[in-house]
């Protein structure tokens, strides 16, 4: 897509862009598995025009028949209007042939603002914010949870975030499948935005996004702070703003630290005890669905 406001996207002739067999996947995953034994693979990727629909089920197939205790959190609304249009089929039809392979939710990616005005700006090429919405309300009516975002901090206004929120609560209204909202500040470096003056977000403005969102978002049971984007520290704090969950454990991340992230890439499970702890919380371990696993009194 060549969005403006990534630092991660690849053309095929540039050097840093890879497409990993699902063998080499496979293999990868189990391997990490052996060192830290997660409960989830969250896996996004480029709109790859050079591969089928079935590069994408079958490498779901492949995970799900080596991990077939891992939760699978694949591919945005984004990649997979993308496989529609690779395969022909329709969202419907993508999701289930995922859904069967062994997909178990969506992440929120892709929904960047929805206003009109800002995609044009930011994500000149990309589909309509119909098309995402369609997708996620696709995705709940087959059972199938996703979560929703929205990247804050560049060219929008208050009043198109406002109304960014406002979209996503009506849709939780209609289908009810929204897990968590992750509000997700905009990292400037490596991306146009960086030459032409933008700079990160305030600690203040991410806490205000987070309590405002909480607000708002009464109809959705969890709100995100995401500690790759804002560092532990400032998570912690916003445990008192309106979060309740500070993302896990994470091994590897990419696309935030491409932009810029300076945050480490994994946190281990005793330091987000501690961190949440200190915060004056309880720290509880939960899997993708939001099922306690662990509970520290």
């Amino acid at each position: 897509m060549k969005c403006k406001f990534c630092a991660f996207a690849a053309t095929r002739k540039q050097e840093h862009a890879y497409t990993l067999a699902r063998e080499e996947l496979v293999a990868d995953v189990l391997g990490q598995r052996e060192v830290t034994g997660f409960t989830e693979i969250h896996m996004v990727n480029g709109e790859n025009p050079h591969v089928d629909f079935g590069f994408y089920r079958d490498t779901t197939a492949a995970l799900h028949a080596a991990l077939p205790d891992v939760h699978l959190k694949l591919y945005t609304a984004s990649e997979i209007h993308h496989m529609t249009t690779l395969s022909g089929l329709t969202h419907e039809e993508v999701l289930r042939e995922l859904k069967e392979a062994g997909l178990g939710s969506l992440p929120g990616g892709g929904a960047e603002v929805f206003a009109d005005r800002v995609r044009r700006l930011v994500a000149p090429g990309k589909e309509s914010p119909e098309i995402w919405f369609h997708v996620h309300d696709t995705a709940h009516r087959l059972g199938i949870p996703t979560h929703c975002t929205m990247l804050y901090g560049h060219v929008e206004t208050y009043e198109e975030r406002v109304d960014h929120i406002l979209r996503l609560r009506d849709q939780q209204d209609r289908s009810g499948g929204f897990l968590a909202f992750i509000p997700l500040a905009f990292h400037p470096e490596n991306t146009v935005f960086e030459r032409r003056g933008w700079r990160h977000t305030t600690g203040a403005d991410d806490l205000k996004m987070l309590a405002f969102s909480r607000l708002m978002l009464d109809n959705v049971p969890n709100i995100k702070a995401y500690w790759i984007m804002m560092g532990m520290p400032l998570a912690a704090i916003a445990l008192h703003f309106g979060a309740n969950d500070v993302q896990g454990t994470v091994v590897r991340e990419q696309i935030f630290h491409a932009a810029g992230a300076r945050t480490e890439t994994e946190q281990k499970v005793d330091e987000l005890v501690r961190f949440v702890r200190e915060a004056g919380r309880v720290p509880v371990q939960r899997d993708t669905l939001y099922e306690e696993i662990r509970r520290w009194e």
